[in-house]
């Protein structure tokens, strides 16, 4: 019997998780263009910011942060300071249990809410604690109470 190998690209080594496919990025790509559209000013949102979570840090698809100008001459490779909100998409090789098992060092690093997008479902699971979530899908308007955020689901998942 053979041992099956499983190559790993650089960014899944890097980032620990697997590759975005189109449909991921589309919908990262949507939630970004809403969250901007509908609070504008307020939040600085980025992409693929890797923060320094214990035990080896973490990448979260996005990122909310309290909006600031950009600091060109400061930019760590690491983030110590907690986002507001982190945005994990499933992938279709990862388990619920595997993107649950994220959320807890999230939380213990700072962050005041996260979000589970699952696009078999086109459904977002919003994490107030480790065990704590409300389940929005298909034509609800997610509403994130943590941090007044509201976003219809139909724009995302478009």
């Amino acid at each position: 019997m053979e041992a099956v190998v499983e190559h790993l690209s650089d960014y899944e080594r890097e980032r620990g998780k697997p590759m975005p496919t189109l449909i991921h990025g589309a919908i990262q790509a949507n939630l970004i263009v809403q969250l901007a559209i509908n609070y504008p000013n307020q939040f600085r949102i980025a992409s693929e910011v890797t923060l320094d979570t214990k035990p080896d840090g973490s990448t979260p698809d996005l990122v909310l942060y309290p909006f600031s100008e950009l600091d060109y001459k400061n930019d760590p490779s690491r983030r110590t300071d907690p986002p507001f909100l982190v945005v994990e998409i499933q992938s279709p090789s990862q388990s619920t249990k595997d993107m649950v098992s994220k959320l807890e060092p999230y939380f213990y690093f700072g962050v005041k809410s996260c979000w589970i997008v699952v696009p078999d479902l086109q459904a977002v699971l919003v994490y107030d604690s480790p065990f704590n979530y409300a389940f929005f899908h298909h034509t609800e308007v997610l509403n994130d109470q943590n941090l007044n955020i509201e976003i219809s689901l139909p724009e995302i998942f478009k």
